[in-house]
Parts: C-alpha cells; structure tokens; sequence
C-alpha cells in the first residue's frame, strides 16, 4: 500500500488518474493534456502501472492506459476502516450539533 500512496502523491500521477476516469487513454493524449512531454508521461505511467493503479492494452498500434479496478479496489478496502470511524464521528458530531440546536431553541422560547 505504500508504493500505492507514494505513486499517488505525485501532482502528475494524481492528475492522470483523474484524466483516466475518462476512459482509456493513450500516452500521447495523456501527455498532450496534462503538458507533459510524452518521456516524462511515460515515466510517471509506468510508476502508475507498477502501484496498480493503472494497466495497459494494445490495441491496433496504441497503448491505452486505463485505471486499473483491482488495485483502485485495494485503496477502497485499506480505506473503509477509517471511513467507519470517520463516519462514526461525524454521526457524533451531528448528534452534539442536533442537542445544541434544542437547547438554543428552547433557551429563546424561555
């Protein structure tokens, strides 16, 4: 998971993964929208490819880079356990919000 979060803490690595939500790419387009010469897409896919965050096709003459579901899947799992507890503390929050509101509304009806 490491490497995964390494790979992404990259500003470009982090961009062509939003730019892969679009679907399939290939590396010229990729460099070409981000303003990155295609070397240096190239270097920052392979990084990319190495955490399985994405995976690449040949089709016809291209190399298409789309997201890659197993290893965006393993994020999602090492992530859910904080987001119970994130979750669990904002139902807390809530809740504390929720009392404060009463006990105001009550202390103007008084």
């Amino acid at each position: 998971m490491i490497e995964t979060f390494a790979a992404l803490s990259d500003p470009n690595r982090l961009r062509i993964v939003s730019l892969l939500l679009e679907g399939p790419q290939p590396v010229g387009t990729i460099a070409e929208r981000l303003r990155l010469n295609q070397p240096q897409a190239s270097k920052h896919l392979m990084a990319l490819k190495k955490a399985h965050l994405v995976e690449v096709e040949a089709r016809a003459q291209q190399q298409l880079y789309q997201l890659d579901p197993a290893g965006l899947l393993a994020v999602h799992d090492w992530l859910e356990p904080y987001r119970r507890l994130w979750s669990a503390r904002f139902a807390q929050m809530d809740e504390v919000i929720a009392q404060m509101v009463r006990e105001e509304a009550h202390d103007r009806k008084d």
